[in-house]
């Protein structure tokens, strides 16, 4: 039986429904974000003491077939913008079509209505999360960053880094490192 789960998109949250589909006495398959395969049909009783577990760590059951898509379109862009080091070889309505079996409208329409932004400032929103991260963690210059994050130009990503936050890169790597942390005098 497949289990929905909205708000996984880390390692982190793969391990934690791994633990408490253990602690239940569910037998999983497998674990990816937004979903779990178990060899059981859980009881009521195993699906709301695993319903209060996640809750406790922003983790959600989904039963509802919009929210249930929303959350794979979501964890489909997650993954190909944190962990995938291969261009987009085709856009990104035509790559989520393929990735999801659905056609593009169909999603756009569903996630627009649903979300109240479009698919497209979705992934935008959280390339520019990723270029923010790449930047704090300093180990890139903003050429590698561009390159990496398949920008055709440091000019095209400095342009959507500024719409996006207000700041260009290079003033928000200074803010970030302007910040000195708090200590303690003892």
């Amino acid at each position: 039986m497949k289990l929905n789960i909205k708000n996984m998109v880390c390692l982190r949250c793969k391990m934690l429904v791994k633990e408490e589909l253990s602690k239940l006495g569910l037998h999983y398959t497998s674990v990816d974000l937004g979903e779990a395969e178990v060899l059981e049909i859980p009881s009521t009783a195993q699906l709301d003491q695993l319903r209060v577990a996640l809750l406790k760590s922003g983790l959600e059951l989904m039963d509802d077939k919009k929210t249930v898509l929303i959350q794979k379109i979501k964890n489909v862009i997650v993954e190909l913008i944190h962990y995938s080091e291969e261009p987009l070889v085709i856009n990104l309505s035509g790559f989520l079509s393929n990735q999801l079996n659905c056609d593009y409208t169909y999603l756009s329409k569903v996630f627009s209505d649903v979300q109240g932004f479009t698919i497209e400032r979705f992934f935008i929103t959280n390339k520019i999360e990723r270029v923010k991260e790449l930047l704090i963690y300093g180990e890139l210059n903003l050429t590698e960053i561009a390159y990496r994050m398949h920008y055709s130009s440091v000019a095209h990503l400095s342009t959507q880094f500024k719409k996006v936050t207000g700041f260009t890169p290079s003033h928000f790597k200074r803010l970030k490192e302007k910040r000195v942390p708090i200590t303690e005098n003892r």
